[in-house]
C-alpha cells in the first residue's frame, strides 16, 4: 500500500522519495499549463517503474491531446497499472482512464467525478474531469464538478489557483460572467503563470464583447502567461479575436505571424487555433496570402484519423481553403467510419462533426445556400462535440456569412438580430445587421 502522498494528501502507490518530486513538479507543470510534465512523469517513472498515478497522470496527458498516435500512450499506461494493487482514489482514476481508452469520454468524466466526490482533494481527478467536460461540451459539469469541490479547499492548498481558474471557466460557460471574472483575477493573483485563469478572464470579456478590456487584459503582462506555457497560442490567440471582432485585420494577422507562430505548430491544439483565426478572416475576405498552405501541410497526416470531430472541423477549413481535394474525401471518408464506431467521437460525429464539415466544404466551393441549409441544424447541439463558447461561434459566424452570400434575406435577417441581442456591442454584429438588411427582396431565399 501507499506510504507517499501528493500535497493535498491523497496516497501515491509505488512512489518512492526519487520519484516523487518529478511527480509533483509534473502535476504543478499541468496546474499552470506551463513546463514538460510529460518530461518529469518520464523521470519519475524511471525512478520508480510501478507509481501507479505516474503511468495514468502519463496517460491522461496523452489521451486529451485529442492526436490519434498518443492514444498507443494512453493505452499502454493503462495496461501499466492495471494489475496493481490500488488505492480507491487511484482505482477510480484506472477506470476512468480504461473508459477513456475505449473511447468513453463521457462514462471516463463520470467516473472521475465519483473519484472527486469521495477525494475532493484529488487535484489531478478535478482537473482531467473538467478538461473532459470540456472536451464534450458540457458546459454545467464545467461548472458543477469544481463548484462540489470547492468547499474542500482553501488559498492556503497547493494548487488552489487551478480550483479557482477551473472554476472561472465553468462559470464563463454557463454565463455568471461577474463570479467567473472574480474567480479567474483571483486565480491569476495567486499564481501570475496560471495559462487557464488568463484565459478564463478572456472569454468573459469575449462574451461581454469588452474587446478593449480583453486587449488590456491579455497586453498587461503576456510575459508571465506567454512564456513557457502550453496554453500561449491559446491565449494570443483570444487576443486576435478582439482585434478582430474591431475589424483591425492588420493586428490579426501580425498576432498570427508572430507571437502565435501561426502553421508551425503540429500540436493539434494549436493547429486548431490557427485553422480558426484563418477562416474568421476567410469569411471576412480578407487576403492571407500563402498563410493556409502551411496550416494544411500540418493537418495532412491527420486527415485520415477520424479521432475527434472538433479537430476534423478545423482540417476541413484548412483543406477547404486551399482545394485539397485529395485531404478532403479522406477526411469524410475518415469521418464516415468514425461515425459507424462504438465510442462517444461516434456520437460527435454523426450530430455536428459531418454536417459541419460538409457545410464548411460546401462555403469555401461558393455554394453558399448549401452551406446555410447544413449548419442551421446543428446550431443548437453544436456543443455536443466540445470545444467553448468563442470556439463554436465559427460555426454561426460561417452560417450567417452563408445566408448574406446566398441573398436569404430572412434568414440572414433573423439570425444578425439574434447575435445583435446577444453581441450588441460587438462592431461585427453591426456590420453583418447592415448586411443582412440591405439584401434585396427579391434575392431571398427560403428561410
Amino acid at each position: 500500500m501507499a506510504t507517499f502522498k501528493d500535497e493535498t494528501g491523497n496516497p501515491l502507490t509505488g512512489a518512492t522519495a526519487e520519484a516523487l518530486p518529478h511527480y509533483l513538479r509534473a502535476v504543478r507543470q499541468l496546474q499552470t499549463f506551463t513546463g514538460d510534465p510529460v518530461a518529469s512523469l518520464q523521470a519519475a517513472l524511471a525512478e520508480a517503474p510501478s507509481f501507479a498515478m505516474a503511468h495514468i497522470m502519463l496517460g491522461w496527458l496523452h489521451g486529451l491531446s485529442t492526436e490519434a498516435p498518443a492514444q498507443d500512450v494512453t493505452r499502454q499506461s493503462w495496461q501499466a497499472v492495471r494489475g496493481q494493487q490500488l488505492t480507491a482514489g487511484e482505482r477510480g482514476h484506472a477506470d476512468a482512464l480504461g473508459q477513456l481508452v475505449a473511447g468513453k469520454w463521457n462514462a471516463a468524466g463520470a467516473t472521475l467525478a465519483a473519484v472527486s466526490r469521495d477525494f475532493p482533494r484529488d487535484a489531478l481527478a478535478l482537473q482531467i474531469g473538467h478538461q473532459i467536460d470540456f472536451f464534450t461540451g458540457n458546459a454545467p459539469m464545467l461548472r458543477d464538478r469544481i463548484a462540489a469541490a470547492m468547499p474542500h479547499w482553501d488559498e492556503a492548498m497547493p494548487g488552489y489557483h487551478a480550483m479557482l481558474s477551473a472554476q472561472a471557466f465553468g462559470l464563463e460557460e454557463t454565463g455568471d460572467y461577474a463570479a467567473a471574472e472574480a474567480a479567474g483575477r483571483r486565480a491569476v493573483e495567486l499564481e501570475p503563470s496560471d495559462g487557464w485563469g488568463q484565459h478564463a478572464v478572456a472569454h468573459v470579456m469575449e462574451m461581454m464583447c469588452r474587446q478593449h478590456d480583453g486587449i488590456n487584459w491579455m497586453r498587461a503582462a503576456p510575459q508571465v502567461w506567454a512564456g513557457d506555457s502550453f496554453m500561449k497560442v491559446h491565449n494570443w490567440w483570444h487576443l486576435a479575436l478582439f482585434h478582430y471582432d474591431l475589424g483591425e485585420h492588420d493586428e490579426v494577422l501580425s498576432l498570427y505571424d508572430g507571437p502565435m507562430a501561426g502553421g508551425q505548430s503540429a500540436i493539434a491544439l494549436d493547429m486548431v487555433d490557427a485553422s480558426a483565426l484563418l477562416w474568421r478572416l476567410f469569411l471576412g475576405g480578407v487576403n492571407t496570402g500563402d498563410r493556409w498552405r502551411q496550416v494544411a501541410d500540418q493537418w495532412a497526416p491527420h486527415a485520415a484519423s477520424g479521432n475527434y470531430a472538433f479537430n476534423d472541423m478545423h482540417a476541413m477549413m484548412a483543406f477547404a481553403a486551399t482545394g485539397r481535394t485529395s485531404d478532403i474525401e479522406t477526411l469524410l471518408h475518415a469521418q464516415q467510419d468514425a461515425a459507424q464506431g462504438q465510442g462517444d467521437n461516434a456520437g460527435f460525429t454523426r450530430d455536428v462533426g459531418l454536417p459541419v464539415t460538409h457545410g464548411i466544404r460546401a462555403f469555401a466551393d461558393g455554394d453558399y445556400a448549401k452551406a446555410a441549409r447544413l449548419l442551421a441544424p446543428i446550431r443548437a447541439i453544436a456543443h455536443r462535440f466540445g470545444g467553448s463558447h468563442a470556439q463554436r461561434d465559427v460555426i454561426d459566424l460561417t452560417l450567417i456569412e452563408a445566408a448574406i452570400r446566398s441573398g436569404d434575406a430572412g434568414l440572414a435577417q433573423r439570425l444578425t438580430q439574434e447575435r445583435m441581442e446577444h453581441r450588441p456591442h460587438s462592431p461585427l454584429s453591426a456590420l453583418f445587421s447592415q448586411r443582412a438588411a440591405a439584401i434585396s427582396p427579391g434575392l431571398s431565399g427560403s428561410s
